[in-house]
Order: C-alpha cells, then sequence, then structure tokens
C-alpha cells in the first residue's frame, strides 16, 4: 500500500475520486465561478511605502501608495486610509503626485522606483481627475518601468516631469527625465544619458517653476544576492539643473562627489524660504552625506558625513525642508532625523529600532506641523510637528514573501512579512471580524518560510533558521550553522519544508539540503551543493559588469524544495541560478533534472510535487532577474527526463512565483504572478484569470486548506478564497447547463460572533469572516422568467426554509424607526438572486427567523454585518437537500451541516436546544400574533366607539377594550434601561419577552439547556396556553355578543388582522403565525 499523506487525511475519500476524474482541456467562461469572493484577512500592518502626497488646502488629506499595494486615501489625517486603485492592473507605484492648482488632479507613477535585490516594476503613468474616483492610463513610459518621481507644475496641472528610473536588471532607453506640456497624453525626453541611466529625482525651485533639479542615477541589480542595499553602480550618476523648464541642462559637480567616488543616488530639496538654499542626500561608496548649497546648486559643501544621517543607498534617499525656516531640515534613512542649523548636526526625530527605514517626507506648505512620511512600515502622518503620529497599524499592505496554515480549527495563516518579522493570522475569528485581536507576531526572520509543527501547531520553523514555541514565546536558534563561518551559503528566502509524509521529517536548504528529525537539535546534510558551478554573467548587466568585485564568481541556492506526496524518497529541488534536481533514495544521490534552454540565473521560485503521481511535478521559474518579464511554468511527468512549459494563457508581462496543484481534483491547477492568480483546468495546458476582486499586486504563493485557496502578497497581506469547490466540480457538461446547482462544500455550525463586549468602533480596521452560514453555489445561463425558489429541507424531507427572487426586504428606513442605532451597523439582506450568471447564497444554517415585538440588536454587532432580524433556532447536523427552482424544474444537491469541531456536545443534547429553540420561536411568534390580532381588535373598537351614540353601546365597547388591553399587555416602549421590578402580569406582550428571553438561553451555547431554564420553559408554555384560551374565550363569546349591539346599531362587525392582513375569528393561532 502506498503512504498516505498525513495532512490530506480528511480528503482520502474525496482525492480517490478526483484521481479518476477527466481533465478538461479548455477555459470556462468567467461567468461560471465570476461570483466567488476573495477576502482579505489582514494583517493590519503596514508593508514598504514611497509614495506620500497631501493636499496643501486639505490638511486632512493624503494618497499614499505601498509599493505593490497600490494607492489609498485617508481623508482623517490617517486615522482610516481607503483603496482608490483596486481597478488598475498593476499595484507596484513609487510616486504620487497632487496638482497644486487642482487638487482633484492626481498623477501616479507605478514602479518602485528603487534598486534591491526583491521589488516589483510597473506600467507607467495613471492620472485621475476627480480625486481618485476614476484613473486613466496615460499612454507613454509604458516600459519604463519605474517611475521614481512626478513634478507638477504648481500653476499649470498639465505640465508634469516625470524621473523614470528605467528596468532594474537591464537597459531600456525609456528612462530619465520626461515633460508633458499635455497632462500626460503626450511625453518629451527631455533628459537623458544612455541605456543604462535613469532619474531618481526631480524637483522645482518653489519660487520659479522653470528652475528644476534633477538626478540621474545609472545603477543594476544582479540577478544573483548581493550584500543587503548594494546595487552596481557605474559612472553616469549626476545632479543636473535647467533653468529654462527643461529645455536644457548643465551638469552640478562643484564641491560633489563624482565618478571616482562612486557617485550613486541623491534626494533633493530647495528651501522654499530662501530658494538658493539646496540641500542633497547623496549616496556614494566615498564623500557621501548631506550636501549643501547656498548658490542655487552651483556649489556645494558637505554639511554632514554621518551615515546615520544621509547617504543610504539605493532607497529612495527622502529630504523635506521647512517651508519657512531654511535651516530646519528632515532626512529620511533607517530612522529620519531633523536638524535646525542648516544640516550640520541632527537630531532623532522618529525611529525604532531595528529600523522603521523611511523614504519619502512630504511637509504641507501651507502649514509645517503637517508632515507625512512614508517608510518600509507604511505611512504615518503628524498634525503637530512630530509629536505624535497616526498609526501604520491600519494599513493591509504586508508583503510575505510565502504562506502556509495549520490544522487547527478554524486554521491559523502563517508568513514571513518584509521589513516586520512574521505575523499569524487565523482563517476567521469567534468574533466576527479579523482584527488586531486575532492576529500576532512570529518569531520568525521577516524573510521566506514558515513552517508550522502538523504535530504541534504551536512550533514554528521558520527563517534562516528558527524553532519558536508560541505557547512559551521563546525562539530558539537552531540553524544547522548558528553562527555563520562560511561554510554554507544562504539567501533572504531559504525553503523550510516539512515531509507531507513523515511529520517528524523538516527540511531546510542553504546550497546544500539540510534534513531533521528531532526538531532542529540536530542536522543531517543529504545532498551536495546542488546549485551550478560555472561561472556566468547575464548579459543583462551589461556594462555594470565592472563594477562587480568577484567578476562574476557568484553561486546561487537552493531556492525551493518539494517532497513527495507520494513517495518519501522522492525531493524535487531547484536553485536560484537555474538548475532543478531530484533523488529518488531520500538525498543519498542526485540527478540533474534541467529543462532544455533554461539559462543560468533562472530562478526556481517554486516546485509542486504532484499529489497523485510520484513523476510529476510543476515547477514556477522567475527570470526577473534577467530582464525577462516572461511568465514561466514547466511540468514534468516523468520525473524530470522531459518537461513542458505551461504558460498559454498567462499575462505576457508578469513573471510567476508560485503554482499548485489542488490535492482533490486532479489537474486542477492555481498559479500566482507577479500581477495576478489564474486557474488551469485543464493540468497548465490553458490559464485564465482567477483574479475577481482580488486587488492586483505581487502573488508570492499559494495553498490550499480544505477547500479554500489561500494567496500571501507581497503587497496586500493575506486574501482566501472561500469554498472552491465550483471550481472543482466544472467539467464541459456544466459549462453547457443552463441550469447548474452545485453541490456544496460540508457547512459548519459556526457562531458568528461570541463578543460579549462593545463592538470595535467601524474605524477599527480588520479582515472580514467567511460567509455566515451554508455556501450555496448555482449558475443561470440566463435569466429566470419566473421566480427562482430555493427550498432546503431535512432528512425527513419537512422545510427548513424557503427563499424567492420576489422576497421584499424590510426597507432599511422602517428598520430606523424602531432602534437607536445608526443602521450601518445592520447586514444587507440576501435575495434569492434571478439575473443570469454564477451566484453565492448563503443559509444561515436556521430556520425562519422569529416574528419580534421588539428587537434590540446585540452588543455583539459587526460593521455592515449584523444580522437585521433575531435569528430562528439552529438546524441540527445531518443531512438536508436544497432544491432550487427554476422555471419550473427542480435541481437538488445534498448538504451537509456539521458541528464546530471543538464542540463535543453529544446529539441527544443538541436535540433537547432544538427542542427549545424552537419551542421558544413558536412562542414568539405565538404571542405576537396574538398581540397584532388584539391590536387591530382595539384598533376597531375605537371606530365604533365613536359611533356608538347609546352610553350602553359605549360602554361595552369600553369593557371589551380594557379586557383586550389586559390581554395584550404594553409592548415595550424605549430602548434601554431595565425591566420593571417584581412579578409582571401575564399577558401576550410580557410572555413575548419572556420567550426572547428562552430563545437566548437555549441559544447560548450548543449544549443541553440548563434545568432552571427547562423549568421556565414549561411555566411559559402552560401560561401561553391559558392566554390562548382566554384569547378565544373573548373572540368567542364577548366579541359574538357584541357584534350583536354593532349590528343593532347598523356598525359593521369587527375584523381581526395580523400585519395588516385579515385573519379569521375561528382560525387558531398557529405555532409558526407569520414565520418567514
Amino acid at each position: 500500500m502506498k503512504p498516505v499523506a498525513w495532512r490530506v487525511l480528511f480528503c482520502l475519500a474525496a482525492g480517490a475520486v478526483a484521481f479518476c476524474a477527466p481533465v478538461w482541456a479548455q477555459q470556462y467562461d468567467q461567468n461560471l465561478f465570476g461570483e466567488m469572493r476573495w477576502r482579505c484577512i489582514g494583517p493590519f500592518r503596514g508593508g514598504r511605502t514611497v509614495a506620500i502626497a497631501g493636499v496643501p488646502g486639505k490638511a486632512n488629506v493624503f494618497y499614499m501608495a505601498a509599493v505593490n499595494g497600490g494607492v489609498w486615501k485617508t481623508t482623517d489625517a490617517g486615522n482610516t486610509w481607503q483603496p482608490i486603485f483596486d481597478n488598475q492592473p498593476t499595484g507596484s507605484v513609487g510616486a504620487i503626485a497632487v496638482a497644486p492648482s487642482n487638487p482633484d488632479i492626481i498623477y501616479v507613477g507605478s514602479g518602485e522606483g528603487l534598486q534591491r535585490p526583491d521589488l516589483s516594476v510597473g506600467d507607467g503613468i495613471y492620472k485621475s481627475t476627480d480625486g481618485g474616483k476614476t484613473w486613466q492610463h496615460l499612454a507613454g513610459l509604458r516600459d519604463a518601468q519605474q517611475i521614481a518621481a512626478i513634478l507638477v507644475d504648481p500653476r499649470d496641472a498639465n505640465r508634469v516631469f516625470v524621473a523614470a528610473v528605467g528596468h532594474p536588471y537591464g537597459p531600456n532607453v525609456e528612462r530619465g527625465v520626461f515633460r508633458s506640456s499635455d497632462g500626460g497624453q503626450s511625453w518629451q525626453k527631455v533628459l537623458y544619458k544612455d541605456e543604462n541611466t535613469g532619474a531618481a529625482d526631480i524637483v522645482f525651485d518653489p519660487s520659479n517653476a522653470r528652475i528644476v533639479y534633477a538626478n540621474l542615477w545609472a545603477a543594476r541589480v544582479a540577478p544573483w544576492e548581493i550584500r543587503s542595499g548594494e546595487s552596481f553602480i557605474s559612472s553616469g550618476s549626476g545632479l543636473y539643473k535647467s533653468t529654462d523648464g527643461g529645455d536644457t541642462w548643465h551638469e552640478l559637480t562643484k564641491g560633489l562627489p563624482g565618478s571616482a567616488d562612486g557617485l550613486g543616488r541623491m534626494g533633493i530639496a530647495v528651501a522654499p524660504s530662501r530658494p538658493s538654499r539646496v540641500y542633497a542626500s547623496v549616496e556614494a561608496r566615498r564623500n557621501a552625506g548631506v550636501y549643501r548649497s547656498d548658490d542655487g546648486g552651483e556649489s556645494w559643501e558637505r554639511v554632514n558625513d554621518d551615515r546615520r544621517i544621509g547617504g543610504r543607498g539605493p532607497g529612495a534617499m527622502g529630504i523635506a525642508v521647512a517651508p519657512n525656516n531654511p535651516d530646519i531640515l528632515y532626512v529620511a534613512n533607517t530612522s529620519t532625523w531633523r536638524s535646525t542649523d542648516g544640516g550640520k548636526t541632527f537630531g532623532g526625530f522618529k525611529g525604532a529600532p531595528g529600523g522603521d527605514d523611511y523614504q519619502r517626507i512630504w511637509i504641507n506648505p501651507s502649514n509645517p506641523e503637517i508632515i507625512a512620511l512614508s517608510s518600509d512600515q507604511g505611512a504615518v502622518i503628524s498634525v503637530n510637528g512630530g509629536a505624535t503620529w497616526s498609526s501604520w497599524y491600519n494599513q493591509p499592505t504586508a508583503q510575505f514573501y510565502h504562506v502556509t496554515t495549520d490544522n487547527r480549527f478554524p486554521y491559523w495563516v502563517y508568513g514571513a512579512q518584509q521589513e516586520s518579522g512574521s505575523a499569524g493570522t487565523m482563517s476567521r475569528s469567534d468574533y466576527g471580524e479579523i482584527s488586531f485581536r486575532e492576529w500576532h507576531p512570529l518569531g520568525v526572520e521577516e524573510y521566506g518560510y514558515v513552517a508550522v509543527d502538523p504535530l504541534d501547531p504551536n512550533i514554528l520553523y521558520g527563517g534562516r533558521m528558527t524553532r519558536t514555541n508560541q505557547g512559551l514565546g521563546e525562539v530558539a536558534n537552531v540553524s544547522p550553522e548558528p553562527v555563520r563561518r562560511g561554510e554554507y551559503r544562504y539567501d533572504r528566502t531559504l525553503p523550510v519544508v516539512f515531509s507531507p509524509l513523515e511529520p517528524h521529517t523538516l527540511y531546510f536548504a542553504a546550497n546544500v539540503l539540510f534534513k531533521t528529525t528531532d526538531g532542529g537539535l540536530s542536522w543531517t546534510p543529504i545532498s551536495p551543493d546542488l546549485t551550478r558551478e560555472a561561472y556566468g554573467i547575464p548579459a543583462s548587466l551589461g556594462v555594470f559588469t565592472a563594477s562587480d568585485p568577484e567578476k562574476g564568481k557568484h553561486r546561487g541556492v537552493i531556492y525551493a524544495v518539494a517532497p513527495s506526496f507520494q513517495d518519501g524518497n522522492v525531493i524535487w529541488a531547484g536553485t536560484d541560478d537555474g538548475l532543478m534536481q531530484i533523488t529518488h533514495d531520500g538525498g543519498k544521490t542526485w540527478q540533474n533534472i534541467t529543462p532544455a534552454g533554461l539559462t543560468a540565473w533562472s530562478k526556481v521560485a517554486l516546485i509542486e510535487a504532484s499529489h497523485f503521481d510520484a513523476n510529476t511535478a510543476y515547477a514556477a521559474v522567475s527570470r526577473f532577474r534577467l530582464d525577462d518579464l516572461r511568465p514561466h511554468i514547466y511540468r514534468t511527468r516523468d520525473a524530470g527526463k522531459t518537461w513542458q512549459e505551461i504558460a498559454k494563457g498567462l499575462s505576457d508581462n508578469a513573471p510567476v512565483n508560485a503554482v499548485r496543484e489542488d490535492p482533490e481534483r486532479k489537474g486542477l491547477l492555481f498559479a500566482g504572478t507577479e500581477a495576478s492568480v489564474y486557474v488551469s483546468f485543464d493540468d497548465g495546458d490553458d490559464w485564465q484569470p482567477l483574479q475577481l476582486n482580488l486587488p492586483h499586486t505581487s502573488m508570492r504563493d499559494l495553498v490550499i486548506h480544505g477547500d479554500d485557496l489561500i494567496v500571501g502578497t507581497h503587497g496586500r497581506s493575506f486574501w482566501i478564497l472561500d469554498d472552491i469547490t465550483p471550481l472543482r466540480q466544472l467539467s464541459d457538461e456544466i459549462a453547457k447547463s443552463e441550469v447548474t446547482l452545485f453541490k456544496p462544500q460540508a457547512a459548519t455550525r459556526f457562531r458568528w460572533n461570541r463578543n460579549p463586549d462593545t463592538p470595535l468602533p467601524p474605524e477599527v480596521p480588520a479582515g472580514k469572516n467567511p460567509p455566515d452560514g451554508a455556501i450555496i453555489d448555482f449558475f443561470l445561463r440566463s435569466a429566470a422568467s419566473s421566480p427562482v425558489t430555493l427550498e432546503i429541507l431535512d432528512a425527513k424531507g419537512s422545510l427548513v426554509r424557503r427563499y424567492a427572487s420576489t422576497d421584499k426586504p424590510e426597507p432599511i428606513e422602517e428598520i430606523a424607526k424602531h432602534h437607536a442605532i445608526p443602521m450601518y451597523w445592520v447586514r444587507p439582506e440576501q435575495v434569492l438572486p434571478a439575473e443570469a450568471g454564477m451566484h453565492r447564497f448563503v443559509w444561515d444554517m436556521h430556520y425562519p427567523p422569529p416574528d419580534a415585538l421588539d428587537h434590540e440588536y446585540p452588543i455583539s454587532a459587526i460593521f455592515r454585518d449584523t444580522p437585521r432580524h433575531p435569528l430562528g433556532a439552529w438546524a441540527l447536523p445531518g443531512q438536508y437537500t436544497m432544491k432550487l427552482t427554476v422555471a419550473g424544474k427542480t435541481y437538488e444537491a445534498p448538504l451537509t451541516v456539521r458541528m464546530d469541531p471543538r464542540i463535543q456536545t453529544p446529539p441527544a443534547d443538541l436535540a433537547k436546544q432544538f427542542e427549545m429553540e424552537t419551542g421558544a420561536v413558536a412562542g414568539l411568534n405565538q404571542t405576537y400574533a396574538a398581540v397584532q390580532q388584539v391590536q387591530s381588535l382595539r384598533s376597531e373598537l375605537k371606530d365604533r366607539a365613536a359611533k356608538a351614540g347609546k352610553k350602553q353601546l359605549a360602554d361595552a365597547i369600553a369593557a371589551l377594550d380594557k379586557k383586550a388591553a389586559e390581554l395584550a399587555g404594553a409592548t415595550r416602549e424605549g430602548f434601554f434601561g431595565l425591566p420593571p421590578a417584581g412579578k409582571q402580569p401575564e399577558n401576550f406582550s410580557t410572555l413575548h419577552q419572556h420567550f426572547a428571553g428562552i430563545l437566548s438561553v437555549a441559544d447560548s451555547a450548543d449544549a443541553a439547556p440548563p434545568t432552571q431554564a427547562t423549568a421556565i420553559y414549561a411555566e411559559l408554555q402552560a401560561a401561553l396556553k391559558d392566554l390562548l384560551a382566554r384569547w378565544e374565550e373573548l373572540k368567542t363569546k364577548d366579541l359574538a355578543g357584541l357584534d350583536e349591539q354593532f349590528k343593532k346599531a347598523k356598525l359593521a362587525p369587527v375584523h381581526l388582522a395580523v400585519n395588516g392582513t385579515e385573519v379569521p375569528r375561528s382560525a387558531e393561532i398557529s405555532r409558526t403565525a407569520g414565520a418567514q
């Protein structure tokens, strides 16, 4: 018998079926799954951010862009941020400029505008003319890849300058300084040196927009990992000035470092109150620092050589001068520094141990107390000169390298976050939304992998290499080389992977592969150096080769490791210098199985071993660092003897970071590129987008957990696509059908919100929980010509719940009349769709809600997600049937309801809970109907009393009204306060409140109700029986007698009604009266 993967034991049966399932060689219409939705689960901890800009005339309005998280806007000085760029094809942004003459006009430059080993690139310039509501992707500069700065003329919003860095990994001509005079419709290259030199910064003289300063920067990033923060620099860098609006330029050199000093990037700032004063933060191998000119840049003096302050490369080199004082200077570095003496001395302004790594500084020209900073931790704003700051813990822009999950319920999602360490967050919260309460930092380094011990989710491994005990908070260094002495080579992102077949076996890779079976207490190398021995300098490095001190003698590391799901002796490995290797004997011997044509420094980003076949694997290969943006995915079905490239349908300008195989349906693959997520239904032969509502960003890794697909992004935190069962079921037959009711995943009874405390305010950031109930997916090829209905039946065939496309929810305005809270807390009511397309409907796993005389929303509320009605009885765990009726034809599918696995309540006790809940709901419905009937009676009596004339008849009417009033009781007035003291009189209203109370008791826990609750419930049932009998007597005797007097007085008989609908007097009030 073949070994069984421990982590997929739960789906053995499904897996066995899927192994034999046919593979459909086609793409499917997006409408078949278009209503599926990704949801962000955070964490809300900011990621690397460069671009930031404020609006001078609007002190609370700012724009910022995470380097791969798109553009965000705040209107409350950073208290909350809203994404305004999510529909654009890129999330990589390095520059934002707001037109001073018209703040509704915003220019956005895509690409990070940096040089570093791990970055993203863009596709030109975007423009908004309505404050970010809509965007236009401007023509031109599409190949600049990295826009570092944008400058808008203070008086003419159509006159724009752009500093384009160009390709980070290769030469190109679309770089340098560009100018537009027509709002970006066309561009003119006005400052250019060569294909290796770009522009990194550009600023105006604030007093004269004809005077422009620009920094040209000649730099290149190599495909191998070099020392952090270093790029190759050639002789093309320099500072330039134009005095004629960019028509001509001259280089400024006097007093500045030159090419012999290794001059690199600069940040430039001109003092608004003294424009002849110009500052520069200068990167150079020699003589770096802060420089100052007092003659408009013609001559320079280094005023500060402290490397903590200036000269950090190749970051954004942010520098800014106070608008009202030329001696007050701010410089961004690992901390932000402030000088009050023209740069001679500095004091720490904002920063923290570990390095916040600030990038840019924006100061409001009208108020120097208003300052905005971008950093590797996110964006922050101060309105009081830096005394206090807004938080970056409200920005879901984390950059993760990989993603993994554990086996808890609810499961947790883990990853290492660039610049911030690492994070774990719940996939769903017991408190209705995923906030700061549901995530926590881990003890794993900021780069690379996190691996969860399959036998103990409290134990995590990751980085280079640590073991974290989450329960104790201990982080132990268990690296094979705890003190680095150069025996092995390491990268920032090194695989840490458990065997899927042997939970004690953990693999860790450097340039060799290590194995431990004792939690890292000892390691065994099980491979030789698996990287390339032959040195090679790629052509993309070009003239920068001369800057390499090692003359190209670089070797890579193992970048991908994939143990087999079928054979414990088979391990696949890929390197960042372009090799693939395999072992069939647990590491004793290795074979080079590199695909033909895969050149040096093609990074094997990830290998996915097939869940179904030991000889099948998939490899995502990125040639991004070779200046190649094309996607590359390889597939082998013969253990690497032959490979096929499978990239049809993928965008041709986004490298692939990850490929994963669904463990249940053979041939169902998912891929993450530098911009999007894709799906293939035919083993990779064809790909199509699975982006849906997911913002475009770098998709670094994917993982399938149960029925969910999770993506770890490098710019927008973690996202989950709930319930991918429709993707697993898609077939040619379904694609051709008029109506499809997909077989749903098993639904877990999970309480919507257990929070007993004050709800989180709407401005506190939080991720969304999964849909609250059983997910029901169906597809209509065309709009239904008649009402669509959905019925849920129990195992006996009894109706549990019914929905129809003609249902008309109570208008929110009507609901608002009866409540003392804003209606933004209330969840929008879903109505069963009848339109064409795929639809995702949710049954909350409850019976119909009770009729309520009064409903107060619980303190455990969720912003825009609080159920608008009280909930009915829970459906018991078991088997149900869904019936979807469209155009007279009914489609059926089975549905399983299961308990939250953390709850071990015996079925008999759940049945007792169900009995009390259904009885309490019936009591609520009956008392509600009774009160409605009594109220309609009293209304009719009031009308007859006005027409009675004779005192005898008026007295009879008054006597009956009094008797009816005593039966009905008084409905609750107001919204707050304690119930009246002492024993309350028995009437329908008080009984209604008591049934509501007993329903709350029964629903408070998934257990048998307490004995005392059962006793009270019995008393309520007896009291209800008595009151209903008294009501029947009133109708049949008292009211009948009064009718005779009405007849004599020629008055109409009394009619009874519930919710405006007449009911026969003879009809008894049923247990389901008024039930939806």
